[in-house]
């Protein structure tokens, strides 16, 4: 087992967790009105031309454009009018020369016509002709046919996630199945004697379990599907138990606390004999979050996380974030984010990165980032803030006034 503490820059960790990280993606077939949000695990094509006939973009009359050619309302174009194309139906109409049909907005278009007058346009003679009063062109006010997507072209690529409007075009080429990745099962433990489930009274020395439900919502946010297995006390023989447990369910394995070193720690000896190779990394260059822990476990990804909440939640975006995501077989989509100046200077320590909470203030025309100061075991601190800034490792920090780019939360 490596020696405990020997801390890792954040890439340099993730590295040497990638090397021992084969994540296989599982798959399920779903029908296509769920699947929003989940990941495509399949290459989509068009069954059919989209649309499948000609449509009409207006409501109005269908015509040969060059009937109208010239048409003014001084000198309107005479068509006569042979008929209506319902809606939903074939059109069993033909227009000749000097004819048209009332169609309606998605409504087919008859042969023989090539364009739509809008109905404001044109004034009804009498129940069998209209005069027009503006000229059309070939095409205008028509939807071709395989406009849309041709049959055959691709409309959507694996590992896509998928959106409401790609729900909506798949169903409109009749794919009413889909096969999407499986959210990850992340199997979420929190540890100490001193957590308390939220619902009961904190007597002295006690605080509520707030890791289990931040992380839980984390994963979901993610894309896996949170496994929350309550509050483990601080004995080797349960933590054992319920950390193999976990990784017989889990496709992932998060342990909440127990991560720091002291003579209470268990967690990197429990994990390190969960299975091979084991604890990779105990110890990352950044605040807060410093003392976690990355580990594989027979191919199971394991993750020790500090028990305080703002650490845990650094670290859960750095690391178990983007497991999910490779296990959901795409990447981690990119935060929203922005620029504001920094309201004051932040000092940073050589050799580590810093995660500072920032709240957004408009000053003068201009958005300052003001961070939001507090121990990693406050959880106001995040509440209270929009968004963090991160203070690269060795940069010494950042000055006041400088502009710093805020990843929203």
């Amino acid at each position: 087992m490596p020696e405990l503490f020997n801390v890792r820059t954040p890439p340099e960790a993730w590295r040497i967790f990638q090397e021992h990280f084969r994540p296989q993606v599982r798959t399920e077939r779903i029908p296509t009105a769920q699947a929003l949000d989940r990941i495509l695990a399949e290459e989509l094509t068009a069954p059919q031309d989209l649309p499948s006939f000609r449509r009409s973009t207006v409501d109005g009359y269908a015509v040969n454009a060059a009937d109208t050619y010239g048409a003014t309302p001084g000198l309107p174009a005479f068509l006569t009018v042979v008929g209506e194309v319902p809606m939903g139906q074939r059109a069993e109409l033909e227009i000749g020369l000097g004819e048209a049909a009332l169609v309606h907005t998605g409504g087919m278009i008859p042969e023989g016509a090539n364009a739509v007058v809008m109905v404001e346009n044109t004034q009804q003679v009498d129940e069998a002709s209209i005069e027009v009063m503006k000229a059309v062109a070939e095409g205008e006010n028509v939807i071709q046919i395989g406009e849309d997507v041709r049959a055959g072209e691709p409309v959507l690529p694996s590992v896509k996630q998928l959106r409401p409007q790609d729900l909506g075009g798949l169903l409109a080429l009749g794919i009413t199945q889909v096969r999407v990745a499986l959210p990850p099962r992340v199997a979420i433990l929190s540890t100490g004697d001193e957590v308390i489930p939220p619902e009961e009274t904190p007597g002295p020395g006690q605080v509520r379990d707030i890791n289990s439900y931040t992380l839980s919502a984390l994963v979901t946010r993610a894309g896996g599907e949170p496994l929350p297995l309550g509050i483990i006390p601080d004995q080797r023989e349960a933590l054992e138990a319920a950390v193999a447990k976990a990784a017989e369910m889990a496709d992932v394995v998060v342990l909440s606390a127990g991560s720091s070193v002291s003579y209470r720690d268990m967690s990197a000896e429990v994990i390190n004999g969960l299975g091979r190779p084991g604890v990779l990394v105990h110890g990352v260059s950044v605040r807060p979050g410093k003392p976690t822990i990355l580990a594989v476990c027979d191919g199971v990804p394991v993750f020790g996380l500090p028990g305080n909440p703002v650490s845990a939640m650094v670290i859960f975006d750095l690391f178990i974030t983007p497991t999910i995501r490779a296990l959901l077989g795409t990447d981690t989509p990119p935060k929203q984010q922005i620029q504001a100046r920094l309201a004051r200077n932040v000092a940073s320590v050589t050799g580590r990165e810093d995660y500072v909470q920032v709240r957004l203030e408009e000053r003068d025309g201009e958005l300052w980032a003001v961070p939001v100061f507090g121990k990693s075991n406050l959880i106001y601190t995040l509440i209270h803030a929009d968004g963090t800034i991160q203070i690269p490792l060795d940069s010494g920090g950042v000055r006041e006034g400088a502009w710093v780019t805020v990843f929203l939360h």
